[in-house]
């Protein structure tokens, strides 16, 4: 799979842009701030319906426009697909595919898939849980689209029972607020063990590939592993940090074994909760542990195994994907943010190595000496508001 051509109006700092793709090596080189970024974030967009930078759309639009358009034609095997998705400050996203009528943006989820390795991974590693959360849904939605349906779904549910909650906190409940409750807590619980199963089958699809890709990365000395911490059977305190909590299996119960699971905790912390006027139980709370041989990698792994484990669980996502479909032409689009001036030499080689087989990979780079030789292509300049072509 690749991008063939991509358009940009109003998108960051892009009044318009047109730039035309090829399979194999692009690398956009220039200074920070002038806008390379940009590009493969519209990339990004295209597949995920989301930036790997801002958490809201509205950074997305230029200053004084009302919207911004992303426009893609995109190439699988043999069938290339247009699809424009278009970002609006105060109405809801629309998409249209191949030039269709406008529908729902998340229609558009699945058709273009990506892996995006930027300097914000460490997060992934080092920051707090809706990092790993966020991660783990991304490639939940990418493997099955239908699932950006229940993770929008779980969060006006969540938004909407915790409304509730702040209105009673502090307050004594009546028979009357109890069965409000009670609705709210059968819808979360419906649609948060969805949510919660659908997490925990991504995950462990993901461990073997996580693993081989941390044994490419690394001398291979160490095993990474990660598992999935439900808030059902351990309730997540706001400072924690899971290090020491119990782990429990979920993965093989049922959706509906999970939803009685779900409402029994959140019977349990009713009076928490209703305390706290906040919702303390459901997939929202929960944590991924990532772990190299028996440490948890959070607060024990050295900068470079940090790096090494951020990198691991992009390229692991890689492979996933890519075993997911075996159409040929269907591995995702590989996309390299401004990442090597963050590794040292010998993570750059290897990563270098391993990913300069896959059928499209983007580069962004300051300098194009921060690229190794291993992922030669072509280069183009960004200069502000536009690319110049850079000779070979």
């Amino acid at each position: 799979m690749y991008v063939q051509h991509l358009s940009l109006t109003d998108f960051r700092s892009y009044s318009q842009l047109d730039v035309s793709f090829e399979p194999g090596v692009t690398v956009f080189v220039g200074p920070n701030g002038v806008g390379k970024t940009n590009i493969v974030e519209a990339v990004g967009y295209l597949a995920s319906l989301s930036s790997h930078r801002v958490s809201s759309d509205k950074p997305l639009i230029a200053f004084d426009a009302e919207r911004a358009l992303v426009r893609g034609r995109l190439v699988r095997g043999t069938q290339a697909t247009s699809v424009e998705l278009e970002i609006n400050g105060e109405r809801a996203n629309r998409a249209r595919i191949n030039r269709a009528n406008p529908v729902r943006a998340r229609e558009a989820a699945g058709i273009l898939r990506t892996v995006l390795f930027a300097p914000e991974d460490l997060a992934l590693v080092k920051g707090d849980p809706s990092n790993r959360r966020r991660f783990l849904d991304d490639l939940m939605v990418q493997l099955v689209p239908h699932h950006a349906g229940v993770r929008a779904d779980y969060e006006r549910v969540l938004k909407q029972r915790n409304a509730l909650l702040k209105s009673l906190r502090g307050g004594r409940l009546t028979s009357a607020h109890e069965a409000t409750l009670e609705v709210w807590d059968q819808h979360l619980a419906a649609v948060g063990s969805q949510l919660l199963h659908a997490r925990m089958a991504v995950l462990t699809r993901l461990v073997p590939h996580m693993q081989k890709a941390y044994s490419e990365l690394t001398d291979g000395s160490k095993v990474a592993n990660a598992a999935y911490r439900s808030s059902l059977v351990s309730p997540v305190a706001d400072d924690d940090d899971g290090a020491s909590a119990p782990l429990e299996d979920l993965s093989t119960l049922s959706v509906e074994e999970l939803t009685d699971k779900f409402l029994s905790a959140i019977a349990s912390q009713r009076r928490r909760e209703t305390e706290r006027g906040i919702s303390l139980v459901g997939p929202h709370r929960d944590e991924v542990e990532l772990m190299l041989g028996r440490a948890f990698v959070k607060g024990y792994a050295s900068h470079g195994e940090t790096w090494s484990m951020a990198l691991a669980l992009r390229l692991g996502s890689f492979y996933l994907l890519s075993d997911d479909d075996h159409t040929p032409g269907s591995s995702p689009v590989l996309i390299l943010d401004d990442v090597f001036a963050e590794l040292d030499a010998y993570r750059r080689d290897r990563l270098a190595s391993v990913v300069a087989g896959a059928e499209q990979v983007l580069v962004t780079a300051a300098v194009g000496d921060d690229v190794p030789a291993g992922l030669d292509g072509r280069h183009l300049s960004v200069v502000p508001g536009g690319l110049s072509e850079v000779p070979a």
